[in-house]
């Protein structure tokens, strides 16, 4: 690959840890060097994000409303026992990587998506690269996962190589290269939840890692989506108000508390509504559907919502085959929202209605959150997965001398003014694992500057006057400088530094003097 000027990285942190990575290998062993390389592919290369969660949480559903396109298979079959990386291409098509590492190209089915047979056995398969001429993964790769808590042993073994993690008695030698290459690259998770925040979330969570730059979950590259939210029921969840969609916000915000300081978020989304909306398969014949509904007596319209069996069963003018496939389609809160947008305007068009619809699932916050969260940080997010990778590199080297060669270089680097949010990262991931203890407020104060990329997000203080921000990054920068000399441990007097130059860089943004 061209790891030469003409290279392009997503910014300046990831263009200079590129750099070190050119600037080692004549001074390397040859194992170490194609390590480097493989680092500098991946500094190249779009975001990656893992989807992961429990079986059955409804992962695959939501890759297809990200992606926008109904490709993921959601069903039952060997493809959903499959990692599967949806990637950018030119033509649109999917390649079979098996485990000795030679690949076969197979088509969409006629559908569009991941045909359900791929003509080998699932055990001679590593995972699927799935090509797609799609913008949204130009700068985004959107990894699917089998789902946790899989009765089949091989596909959790599949998504512990995602998450990095392995049950105890697993056979090593499952980890084979073509299959850690597979998710090696993945820099953050999209992990999904239901309404139960169970010990192996927690647990999954806790333990991501790459496979080679082994960095922890934490709210710079982590964020958790309550799925299924229509399914929660109000009368379950004090401060609801009745309300489906408060009740899921609540119970969203009680996950957070739980998965803290793991993830960034923690966000109510209806996948299957989301999918419908973006995937193309609400139609014209759906809203009329719809609107043939809304013209039903009041009393026979609540009666059939009151359950899925009534919504078929019930005698009326709708057919049930119709009927059928706008559950499959919106499942009945999905339809009740596509009624009150109808009564709200009888005229409604098909396409508002699919954008009402779409409003409904909760899906753009997710994707305002992935922006914030991923997008905008990628340049960071990748330069710290990249720096990580190479100091495990030089830590498996039996070379002294060329361990040493290597962290030299990363300090001449992390010395260096732009490379400060390399040391942020670095402090959160010490605060998110344990390694270094902090009374929880000043824990809760380091998560909240290193977890944005808005200064006033940063200082706590999002709606505040210009002035108030300025005096109050002022403020912390001196106490965190205190704290750093007074009373603090050698580790938290490292974090300290950080912290206050964090503070002091943010002051000089918002005064013009950066």
């Amino acid at each position: 690959m061209d790891t030469g000027a003409h290279q392009h990285w997503p910014g300046p942190l990831s263009a200079a840890v590129a750099q070190l990575c050119t600037g080692l290998q004549p001074q390397v062993c040859e194992g170490t060097a194609e390590g480097f390389r493989e680092v500098l592919r991946r500094l190249g290369a779009p975001l990656q994000v893992a989807v992961a969660g429990r079986l059955k949480s409804g992962k695959s559903t939501l890759v297809n409303a990200l992606i926008g396109r109904r490709v993921a298979p959601t069903g039952v079959g060997e493809c959903t026992r499959l990692v599967t990386r949806f990637q950018y291409g030119t033509v649109d098509r999917v390649e079979v990587i098996h485990r000795d590492g030679s690949a076969r190209v197979v088509a969409f089915d006629a559908d569009g998506a991941i045909p359900a047979e791929l003509g080998v056995p699932i055990e001679e398969i590593s995972h699927l690269e799935a090509y797609l001429t799609n913008a949204v993964l130009a700068d985004l790769t959107v990894v699917d996962t089998p789902g946790l808590g899989s009765l089949d042993a091989a596909s959790v073994a599949r998504t512990e190589r995602v998450l990095g993690t392995r049950a105890a008695d697993a056979d090593p030698a499952e980890l084979d290269p073509v299959s850690r290459s597979a998710v090696a690259g993945a820099e953050a998770v999209l992990y999904v939840v239901t309404q139960g925040v169970r010990a192996d979330d927690h647990q999954a969570l806790t333990s991501f890692t790459t496979a080679t730059a082994s960095r922890e979950a934490g709210p710079v590259n982590a964020i958790a989506v309550l799925n299924k939210a229509d399914t929660v029921e109000p009368g379950s969840v004090e401060d609801s108000g009745g309300d489906v969609w408060k009740a899921a916000s609540v119970l969203a915000g009680r996950q957070f508390e739980v998965l803290t300081p793991r993830v960034a978020d923690v966000l109510p989304v209806v996948g299957l509504l989301a999918e419908t909306s973006e995937s193309g398969r609400f139609t014209s014949a759906d809203a009329d559907a719809l609107r043939t509904l809304a013209a039903l007596d009041d009393t026979d319209r609540e009666t059939m919502l009151m359950s899925s069996d009534l919504f078929t069963a019930w005698d009326c003018e709708l057919p049930v085959s119709t009927r059928a496939g706008l559950l499959e389609r919106l499942d009945l809160h999905g339809i009740r929202c596509a009624l009150d947008a109808i009564a709200a305007d009888p005229d409604v068009a098909t396409g508002v209605l699919r954008r009402k619809l779409l409003d409904s699932s909760g899906l753009r916050h997710v994707r305002e959150r992935l922006d914030g969260v991923f997008r905008a940080r990628a340049d960071g997010i990748k330069a710290a997965a990249g720096l990580a990778s190479v100091t495990a590199l030089a830590h498996a080297s039996d070379e002294p001398g060329e361990r040493q060669r290597v962290h030299d270089a990363i300090e001449v680097l992390l010395a260096r003014p732009e490379a400060h949010q390399l040391r942020l990262l670095e402090a959160l991931t010490l605060i998110t694992s344990g390694a270094v203890q902090l009374p929880s407020d000043l824990a809760d104060e380091v998560l909240r500057v290193g977890g944005s990329a808005d200064a006033a997000e940063q200082l706590g203080l999002s709606g505040r006057p210009h002035a108030q921000l300025v005096s109050y990054a002022l403020e912390r920068a001196g106490w965190w400088r205190s704290f750093s000399s007074f009373g603090a441990t050698p580790a938290q007097s490292r974090i300290a530094d950080v912290v206050h130059r964090a503070y002091f860089l943010i002051w000089q943004q918002l005064t013009g003097r950066a």
